[in-house]
């Protein structure tokens, strides 16, 4: 008979806890996405694909104008129906994807890129004098932003850059940024503490090679779950800022600018207005979902 030799008390446990926790990584690595996250990435998708291609799905020119055609409903020829000008409201709907979308993405990436280095810089400025210093410093000017909401903040940053695309991009992506700070600063201060950065400070590891290869990957994850939310935010705030004629001027086919143009004539032309919000509100929409089931499958499936 042969005899084992006997584990060191707690062994077995230990093991039989890396496995469950083994499986539960497994299993939440393999979890799908669910109904409604497939139909919002489908809806994501197609906004995405008008954005890229937009004469692929509205071959006519956004700008073309028809007076004859002036104030039609939705019809075979406009599925949208026209606007004042005789355009067709479809067209300018999928020619504006590209102008919303992009203004949404650029800012997220604004706001995400100034997010993450004021969340590093506060969240590795814990030791020594000058690092507290930058710590308080940071979380300070933080609480300040926090202070106003983001859209008041966009629009004092538009107040001194003046209106158009470009400044409504940049105004959106830094209204978005201490919300991605706050969770990048908490996020970098919990991994800094952790056994993996201590084992790796303490074999000598250069500074500069633990933030790259410990810190960073660990504390940035959540980053793209919120990106992904912060998506349909900054399409949100831009088209808000277009509607108070603050974004892209008219004619442009963007979707605020096309809410600010049909709140005029809502009473005889509804559709200058319904189609332009139902984009916004579906992109917004279909981000939001979408991210949340990320960060649901990243959470292993917990409501």
């Amino acid at each position: 008979m042969t005899v084992l030799p006997d584990l060191p008390r707690g062994t077995e446990s230990a093991r039989a806890s890396s496995g469950r926790r083994t499986s539960l990584g497994h299993r939440a690595r393999r979890l799908p996405l669910g109904p409604a996250e497939w139909v919002a990435a489908a809806a994501l998708l197609l906004v995405v694909v008008m954005a890229v291609a937009p004469r692929l799905l509205a071959p006519g020119d956004p700008l073309a104008v028809s007076p004859v055609d002036a104030f039609s409903g939705p019809s075979f020829a406009h599925p949208f129906g026209t606007d004042e000008s005789g355009r067709g409201v479809w067209t300018r709907v999928v020619h504006g994807a590209g102008a919303s979308l992009t203004i949404g993405l650029v800012a997220t990436l604004i706001g995400t890129g100034l997010g993450v280095a004021l969340g590093v810089l506060a969240g590795l400025g814990g030791r020594g004098l000058a690092g507290r210093a930058t710590d308080v410093g940071v979380s300070r000017l933080l609480e300040v932003l926090f202070a106003l909401p983001g859209l008041l903040l966009a629009l004092v940053v538009i107040a001194f850059t003046g209106p158009g695309a470009v400044p409504a991009t940049i105004a959106v992506g830094l209204a978005t940024a201490p919300g991605y700070a706050r969770i990048v600063r908490s996020q970098v201060a919990a991994v800094r503490r952790s056994a993996m950065v201590e084992a790796a400070t303490v074999l000598g590891r250069h500074p500069a090679v633990v933030l790259w290869r410990h810190v960073l990957p660990n504390a940035l994850a959540p980053v793209v779950v919120l990106a992904t939310l912060g998506l349909g935010q900054a399409v949100v705030w831009a088209s808000s800022l277009s509607y108070l004629g603050l974004g892209s001027p008219p004619p442009a086919p963007e979707w605020g600018a096309m809410l600010s143009a049909g709140r005029t004539y809502l009473a005889v032309a509804w559709w200058m207005t319904v189609f332009p919000g139902l984009a916004v509100v579906v992109t917004a929409a279909s981000a939001t979902v979408l991210g949340r089931g990320l960060a649901r499958r990243g959470r292993g499936g917990t409501r």
